[in-house]
C-alpha cells in the first residue's frame, strides 16, 4: 500500500468543539486546489455540510489555532475565519471536489483519521495500565509504611535494661 499522505500529516488534525477536524487551507493544500475554490464548492453544496460535518471557527478559535500552529500564521491577519471539517465533512468533500487527486487524497485522509483514532485508543489503554500499576504501587507503599510504623511503635516501648545489674539494696 503506497501512501500519498505521510504520517506527519496526522498533525493536520486538530480538536475543536469536541470534534477532530482539518482546516480548509490544509485540505486545499492536500487536494492541490486554492482555498478559495474549496470554499466556493462547499458554499455551492452547503446542504451537504451540516454543522457536524463542517463549521466556521470563531475568532477566538482562529486565534488559538494560529497561536498553537506556526505554519498557519498567515491566518492571523485574515478577515475570514477558516472552515473546519470533521471526518465526515472531509469524506463529503470528495463528492464536491471530483478530481482524481482529490479522491486519492481523500482516501489517505480517511486513513490518517483512522490512525489518529487508533493512537488515541492506544493511549487510553496505556493510561488504564498506568493507573493499575499506580494502584499496586500505592498498595505496596502502604504495606511498607504500615510495617515501618509498627517497627517504630515497637522501638518506643521501654526496654529492659541489659548488662550487669547492681543490687541497690546492699
Amino acid at each position: 500500500m503506497n501512501s500519498i499522505l505521510q504520517p506527519e500529516y496526522e498533525t493536520l488534525i486538530f480538536q475543536f468543539r469536541g470534534f477532530k477536524v482539518m482546516i480548509d487551507s490544509d485540505l486545499a493544500m492536500l487536494y492541490d486546489v486554492p482555498t478559495k475554490r474549496l470554499k466556493e464548492q462547499v458554499k455551492r453544496n452547503i446542504e451537504r455540510f451540516p454543522e457536524d460535518f463542517m463549521f466556521e471557527l470563531t475568532k477566538n478559535e482562529k486565534d488559538e489555532l494560529v497561536a498553537n500552529c506556526d505554519r498557519l500564521a498567515t491566518l492571523k491577519h485574515s478577515s475570514v475565519n477558516p472552515l473546519a471539517f470533521t471526518e465526515q465533512g472531509v469524506a463529503m468533500l470528495s463528492s464536491v471536489l471530483r478530481s482524481d487527486k482529490a479522491i486519492k487524497m481523500n482516501i489517505e485522509i480517511m486513513r490518517a483519521f483512522a490512525r489518529y483514532r487508533a493512537l488515541l485508543k492506544e493511549n487510553e489503554e496505556l493510561k488504564k495500565e498506568i493507573f493499575k500499576l499506580d494502584a499496586k504501587l500505592n498498595q505496596a507503599f502502604k504495606y511498607l509504611l504500615d510495617k515501618l510504623d509498627a517497627l517504630h511503635q515497637k522501638s518506643n516501648e521501654p526496654r529492659k535494661p541489659v548488662g550487669f545489674k547492681i543490687d541497690k539494696n546492699k
